[in-house]
């Protein structure tokens, strides 16, 4: 152990010099050896403005990219990885699973003891609380999303320590799914690090969250090498602690990590295609072809239809701030005419299921949440779509006319129906979508008329809880994470979200529903299996017969396209290795990295 950490040291004034420069085109070497260089695209926009673990804005989306899916561990760690295929926690700078109290008022985690930082200094309990007291101090991305469900981070001892759950009047956790999720999610920064970033910041926690923290240390396989308008690489740290056999057992492959900056989705197809990328998290409408008819060494983690795991749906919400959107039944018959096989075909050319291969309830198509209610029980409120029979014969009794013979619809009441469907301008899925929404109000005699604005536009208005511009509008719930589906149902439903300002978080029609705010809160604390089916198929019921919202697809949260041109072995369903699609570098997806080669010749 000593031994390591001397040359853990010796390899932090290595790291040192090289950071120092990180941000020089001039000084660094921009020749990266290509059969040493895994190459990412359709990640990195711009160039990175900062290191910063704990800071916010940083841009940097190969180093600092933390999701509940998963976060990018390259450069820092988290104490677990989710593994979106199973659901289930991997542990990384934790020692093992996470040790619940009976009543779920704390959690207890062990620390790996032969994790170290790059300056080959020990991981501890210490850093982990200090990260958590400055996440509240800097109300960044971590405080804002867990300060609600965590009171406290205590050391136990150096390699131990409990959350304490925040808990309600009756002495029952708030959520301990948000707990799990900030456990796969946040990473783990260093105490003595932190204490110089707040003194040479003077504690203003404006200039701590931008800091640039070129000298941050990290635990991750991959530090800092090169960073300028043009590229973002990063060099494999060859005393990286996950090598103990108590871990990985061993380095990661490729040498280097490197995302060229490209100016947009198609120059980064084009490198894709010409084997300048290794990796492309990109939309490439019929990618098949580029294996099929092309003949490229090209491939999605699955070689047919819809060839990546979609984890999230692109859904339509209604804004029930127009009295005439109030009624059920105008609301579930757009819903059931509009042809969702059309979309599928046209705005994601077929990369998502069909909702009759997986018929529409809160969950996303992976096993793991498909399990989770009962499916015969909401059978008869499931719809396929292109349904124009049923929802004018819907329409019709409910006493929606064509009363002025102009071939559209009155409400019962004599009122004219006039609504818009939106979506950001220039997002070409998402338009194709909702053109096939107005397309299915004109089959049922609704007038819908399509509206594109600037996306900086659309954004300052759905978000806004009293807007009335909208009536249908896009946007997309949260994919996979320890909380889902209960996080998706709450985006879907939840009260929490109603007359919020400013509000990207969910429930932006403004819905309402006291029996869904009660189970909402009693999901994340019940651990009975048939309770917990029974509340999350109740919710469902709910949402299909409400349609508040209605999805339009599945889709991908990542999109995991391979080019085997110099490296290949990467994952692909049913290999055996258990490692999702996540870009080689997201939650356990960075298992990948481990099992690599270049091609031969």
């Amino acid at each position: 152990m000593k031994i390591r950490k001397l040359l853990s040291l010796l390899l932090a004034l290595t790291m040192l010099l090289s950071v120092a420069g990180v941000a020089s085109a001039e000084t660094a070497v921009t020749d990266l050896p290509r059969n040493e260089t895994l190459y990412f695209g359709g990640q990195q926009w711009g160039t990175v403005n900062s290191w910063n673990p704990v800071g916010t804005n940083q841009n940097n989306a190969m180093g600092t990219t933390t999701n509940p899916s998963g976060s990018r561990t390259i450069m820092f760690e988290t104490l677990y990885m989710y593994n979106l295929l199973d659901g289930s926690m991997v542990p990384l700078l934790a020692d093992g699973d996470p040790v619940w109290a009976e009543d779920q008022t704390s959690v207890t985690v062990t620390l790996n003891d032969a994790a170290i930082w790059s300056d080959g200094t020990d991981v501890t309990s210490a850093d982990v609380v200090r990260t958590w007291e400055i996440s509240l101090q800097l109300n960044n991305t971590a405080g804002a999303n867990y300060s609600p469900f965590i009171e406290s981070i205590e050391a136990v001892d150096d390699l131990t320590f409990t959350i304490n759950l925040t808990t309600n009047e009756a002495g029952q956790p708030v959520n301990p799914l948000k707990v799990e999720d900030f456990l796969v999610a946040t990473f783990v920064a260093q105490a003595a690090w932190l204490d110089t970033l707040e003194e040479r910041n003077n504690g203003d926690t404006v200039a701590m969250l931008n800091d640039e923290a070129l000298d941050a240390p990290y635990t991750g396989p991959y530090g800092p090498y090169l960073s300028n308008d043009q590229l973002v690489a990063f060099v494999r740290n060859d005393n990286y602690w996950g090598q103990d056999e108590s871990m990985w057992g061993s380095l990661p492959v490729p040498k280097y990590i490197a995302h060229t900056i490209y100016a947009d989705n198609a120059q980064t197809e084009v490198a894709f295609r010409q084997g300048e990328i290794d990796v492309g998290q990109i939309f490439v409408p019929n990618v098949q072809d580029l294996w099929e008819e092309e003949g490229l060494p090209v491939s999605g983690y699955m070689l047919e239809e819809p060839y990546g795991i979609c984890l999230t749906m692109p859904t339509a919400w209604y804004n029930l701030n127009n009295p005439i959107l109030q009624d059920a039944t105008l609301r579930k018959a757009i819903a059931i005419a509009v042809d969702y096989d059309a979309i599928i075909e046209n705005a994601i050319t077929n990369q998502s299921p069909t909702f009759e291969e997986v018929p529409r309830s809160c969950m996303n198509p992976t096993e793991v949440e498909q399990a989770l209610y009962d499916h015969e029980a909401v059978a008869d409120l499931q719809w396929t779509g292109n349904d124009i029979e049923g929802a004018i014969a819907m329409l019709e009794e409910a006493g929606y006319v064509d009363v002025d013979g102009d071939g559209y619809r009155e409400t019962p009441d004599g009122e004219k129906i006039t609504l818009t469907a939106v979506c950001p301008n220039g997002w070409t899925d998402w338009q194709a979508a909702i053109e096939l929404v107005a397309a299915a109000g004109q089959n049922i005699g609704i007038e819908i008329t399509t509206l594109y604005p600037e996306s900086s536009t659309y954004s300052t208005v759905y978000s806004n809880p009293n807007q009335t511009e909208y009536d249908i509008f896009m946007q997309s719930p949260d994919g996979a994470g320890p909380s889902q589906p209960w996080g998706r149902i709450r985006q879907f439903m939840s009260s929490d979200f109603v007359g919020l300002e400013n509000n990207f978080s969910g429930n932006y029609g403004q819905y309402s529903n006291e029996r869904i705010d009660e189970i909402l809160a009693l999901i994340p604390i019940t651990t009975d299996e048939e309770e917990l089916t029974a509340l999350y198929t109740e919710a469902v019921e709910i949402y299909l017969t409400e349609v508040p919202s209605f999805s339009l697809m599945y889709r991908p949260q990542f999109f995991h396209f391979v080019n085997e041109s110099v490296w290949t072995n990467f994952p692909y369903q049913d290999d055996g290795t258990n490692i999702p699609p996540t870009d080689c570098t997201d939650g356990y997806g960075i298992a990948a990295l481990y099992n690599l080669q270049l091609v031969e010749g």
